[in-house]
């Protein structure tokens, strides 16, 4: 039955999969894993921002760069 849904469906139900367990879902068919993969490097691309932004806050009192 999963390899039925329509691929909208599977995007939604893949959005809300942990991280933890996006591997076992990409294992379902080749659809899922195309999605899997789009969300998973969505999450990684977020992640990435957030730690940039948190690191770049934290840059000018590091180096001590006060105008």
């Amino acid at each position: 039955m999963l390899d039925q849904l329509p691929v909208k469906i599977v995007k939604r139900i893949v959005a809300k999969i942990l991280d933890t367990d996006l591997i076992a879902a990409s294992k379902v068919d080749s659809v899922w894993w195309q999605e899997v993969r789009q969300e998973a490097y969505k999450r990684w691309k977020n992640y990435a921002t957030t730690i940039g932004h948190i690191q770049a806050l934290g840059k000018p009192f590091e180096k001590r760069n006060i105008d």
